[in-house]
């Protein structure tokens, strides 16, 4: 299970769970998306827009639907499977149930979990429950010196990061994988309105995808 944490809100995390979720799917990997920013959930939002059904939010099954079914989680290796936040995460315990995601999903499977904003006691739970994270982030200096807290906070967490996406960017200076204590291991360009349409940001998650099997999963998940 990787965390996808980042620094605050904006930072491209989302973006970055379903991108790399969908990249994998593409390579015929059985792949779960879970949210766990239970404060700002939008995964499920995002891939109901971003696959021409802005219905479908509403029908994704929650973190809390997948695991009670029969305690097992089936992803499907056509699209990756998306799983919403509860629908009253007040009386939820995250630790449990993202701990409870993990048991479900068959060891050969990618897990992505979409982390709150930053190194926030929210960020925790995700990170507790994951075996390591990728750091999503933009590289402007203030949002470094984020990842960078959310990096130090994950290590102590004992789930340090396998590498870094940098999202909305032209070019990845010297020096970003040494602040972060971790490879770059993709470059998102700029695309507007909708990033996850566009055929260059498509391949550029292709591409962090590809070298994320090759850091983390070519002995663990089942990947093309």
């Amino acid at each position: 299970m990787i965390a996808v944490a980042g620094g605050k809100g904006g930072s491209g995390k989302t973006t970055t769970t379903l991108g790399l979720a969908r990249a994998l799917s593409r390579r015929g990997a059985p792949v779960v998306a879970a949210d766990a920013d239970w404060d700002l959930p939008n995964l499920a939002r995002l891939a109901s827009a971003t696959d021409g059904d802005r219905e479908r939010a509403a029908d994704a099954p929650t973190v809390i639907d997948a695991v009670r079914a029969d305690g097992a989680i089936r992803p499907d290796r056509r699209a990756p499977t998306v799983l919403a936040a509860p629908d009253d995460p007040r009386d939820t315990d995250a630790g449990r149930v993202l701990g409870a995601v993990a048991e479900a999903v068959p060891d050969d499977a990618p897990t992505l979990l979409d982390c709150p904003a930053g190194a926030s006691p929210d960020a925790a739970a995700p990170l507790r429950a994951a075996d390591r994270c990728l750091l999503a982030t933009p590289l402007r200096r203030a949002a470094l010196r984020d990842a960078a807290k959310t990096a130090a906070l994950a290590r102590r967490l004992d789930c340090p990061p396998v590498g870094a996406v940098a999202v909305r960017a032209e070019s990845v200076p010297a020096g970003v994988s040494d602040l972060l204590g971790c490879p770059v291991l993709g470059r998102i360009p700029v695309a507007e309105p909708e990033p996850l349409s566009d055929r260059s940001v498509r391949a550029a998650y292709d591409d962090a995808a590809r070298r994320l099997v090759d850091e983390h999963g070519t002995d663990r998940w089942r990947v093309a």
